[in-house]
């Protein structure tokens, strides 16, 4: 037996014990004839006391930062406590200790605060794994795991696995692709997703089905995208969207009960896209603050169903008509209020514009007016816009005295993304973007379809299997998909097709997103034809899921979950990579393995494939 107790387990009850520990060196503390060692497992620190007898063999044989040591002893009470670990009114008087095994200078300082960059601790992520920070985070990510399946298994899901070698049928993001050594010039894919077969296991009968799952996704990386991913990946047969919202609203609060102690009572709000789109610039709004935007301007077509609103606002039916040729040039200017923050100085208003002039961002200039608590105003426009003007704005803002409205005007996608990423930051220097507070949102009724203007065609929102709105089910059977004139695809009946689909949303992120699914081959059959698909092409591609359609697919729906992304959140960080134990760097390249790598010759001949890649 290597050890009797962890190294986070003794207590206070436990004095007068024998006991033996085992772990690694966190620091060794000399004293003239006494030595203090912290060791450390996964389950804590514990300090132990080498009295004069033990410290004449350390002296012999010293300890080094990270060596395993197994130590047995006594329980003591500690003279100087240590209130900051649990372990801290105790202390362990050794009676003999064994080096297990020694360790080199570990290349960077295994605590919280480490001085290894994220480079370094990427390539040792074995030691940086042993760091408290990192280690709660995988404690977390567990959590969250064990919190999920205890829901699922509660509600009568089956975890069932489904392949990792499939199909290649590439029309979202490119796939991973692994060649066949028994059938050569052929092909597998990793599933980005494992949607068909859990479709193929609706049509089997298994109504209720699930898997923590990677997916695979050969996609250019952000700081918060990896090339492999976790999913939570669920189906439910003979549902509707209702069923799915209050099933995983269920799920998701009692995530949050079991992993953080939150009783999330509160109705889950929701919202439609446009709504989300309109308000707040983006199709996954962080609710947990206002500052809601005020469209000043827009092409009519953006948003059909807010011209009434836009009529009666303050400013007119005509926009601005201000005389000012960059918003009244502008195809859209939108403007959105920041509370109490009217006394910005001239060098903090140069900042923000500065900062939405960055590449990223990509805005020309940022307009500003001040709405001063005496009542009085000022603005950047000043010789554009009177007095009156600048109170309609204000007021279409619903600003108060005090505030600091920012207006933002160029292309109407680039603008609209540009205002959310604003709003978000601004957010984040206000404070208002608490790590520990939580704010759920459904967001519903998507388009169906999106234009592409380079192909003259549709292509799926979200993806090929998701069904339309059962009211636009008919529109879509009865429409050819064909767009005839390519500057008026907006008055094609396509175009206001919606998607029986839904995201949840948390403090800003997606963290699921689904839909009700097509499972009659006639609409699937259109869907892909919408797509732009030959009959030949989707029966090359998907003739097992439209051949399965054919014998008896039942009414179906479901919904994936970012299990990464939600870790994150959970644990206060914008990072997934923190909350997964073996992450990707930004160039998907595991830097401990040092993969991806080449392979020899030999397994290149055996896969008949030839390598076209220049040699250094």
């Amino acid at each position: 037996m290597f050890r009797t107790h962890t190294c986070g387990e003794l207590r206070i009850n436990n004095i007068n014990s024998e006991v033996i520990l085992a772990g690694w060196v966190q620091t060794v503390r000399k004293f003239g004839a006494i030595t203090f060692v912290d060791l450390r497992d996964r389950y804590g620190i514990t300090q132990l006391l080498f009295g004069e007898e033990l410290n004449q063999q350390l002296d012999a044989n010293p300890l080094g930062r990270e060596f395993v040591l197994q130590a047995a002893g006594t329980v003591h009470e500690r003279s100087n406590k240590n209130p900051n670990i649990t372990t801290g009114d105790i202390e362990i008087s050794v009676r003999s200790f064994k080096i297990l095994n020694r360790s080199a200078t570990p290349p960077f300082t295994i605590q919280d605060d480490t001085d290894g960059g994220d480079d370094l601790r990427m390539k040792y992520r074995f030691l940086d794994l042993r760091r408290n920070a990192v280690k709660k985070n995988i404690e977390l990510r567990h959590a969250v795991n064990r919190a999920t399946r205890n829901y699922l298994h509660q509600q009568g899901f089956m975890d069932i696995e489904t392949p990792f070698l499939i199909k290649s049928t590439p029309e979202g993001a490119r796939d991973f692709v692994v060649p066949s050594r028994m059938n050569p010039g052929q092909f597998y894919a990793l599933p980005q997703s494992p949607q068909t077969f859990k479709q193929h296991l609706m049509v089997s009968g298994y109504d209720r089905y699930y898997q923590i799952v990677k997916c695979f996704r050969d996609e250019d990386l952000r700081a918060d995208r990896q090339p492999e991913f976790t999913q939570i990946d669920c189906e439910m047969a003979f549902v509707e969207q209702e069923d799915i919202l209050n099933m995983f609203e269920g799920m998701v609060k009692s995530i949050f009960k079991e992993v953080k102690g939150i009783d999330y009572s509160e109705k889950v709000e929701r919202m439609t896209w446009e709504d989300a789109m309109w308000t707040y610039g983006n199709d996954k709004p962080d609710i947990r603050f206002e500052m809601k935007l005020a469209n000043l301007k827009f092409p009519a077509h953006t948003f059909p169903n807010k011209i009434e609103m836009l009529q009666s606002s303050p400013l007119g039916t005509g926009g601005l008509n201000s005389g000012f040729g960059v918003f009244d040039n502008a195809e859209t200017v939108i403007a959105f209020a920041v509370p109490g923050c009217s006394e910005y100085s001239r060098k903090q208003t140069d900042e923000l514009t500065e900062w939405v002039k960055r590449p990223q961002i990509g805005m020309g200039g940022l307009g500003f007016i001040k709405w001063n608590k005496d009542g009085s105003y000022k603005s950047s426009m000043d010789k554009f816009f009177n007095e009156e003007k600048l109170k309609a704005i204000a007021v279409a803002c619903s600003a108060s005295a005090g505030d600091l409205i920012l207006i933002l005007a160029g292309p109407e996608e680039r603008t609209r993304k540009a205002v959310s990423e604003l709003r978000m930051e601004m957010a984040g220097r206000l404070g208002l973007r608490k790590s520990e507070e939580f704010k759920l949102l459904w967001v519903l009724d998507f388009p169906l379809f999106e234009y592409d203007a380079g192909e003259n065609r549709w292509v799926a929102r979200h993806h090929p299997f998701t069904s339309p709105k059962p009211s636009d089910i008919e529109t879509m059977i009865n429409n050819d998909p064909v767009i005839d004139n390519a500057a008026e695809y907006l008055k094609h009946p396509y175009a206001n097709i919606k998607a029986n689909a839904y995201d949840m949303v948390l403090n800003g992120n997606e963290i699921g997103g689904g839909s009700i699914r097509i499972y009659q081959r006639e609409l699937q059959e259109k869907m892909f034809a919408a797509l732009g698909m030959s009959k030949e092409e989707s029966l090359h591609k998907f003739s097992f899921l439209l051949g399965a359609f054919e014998y008896g697919a039942p009414p179906h729906g479901g919904i994936a979950f970012g299990f990464d992304r939600l870790c994150a959140i959970l644990g206060g960080s914008e990072s997934i990579r923190d909350f997964i134990a073996f992450p990707k760097n930004n160039a998907g390249r595991d830097v401990m393995l040092d993969a991806p790598a080449t392979i020899d010759e030999k397994q290149l001949n055996e896969l008949q494939i030839k390598s076209i890649a220049k040699k250094e």
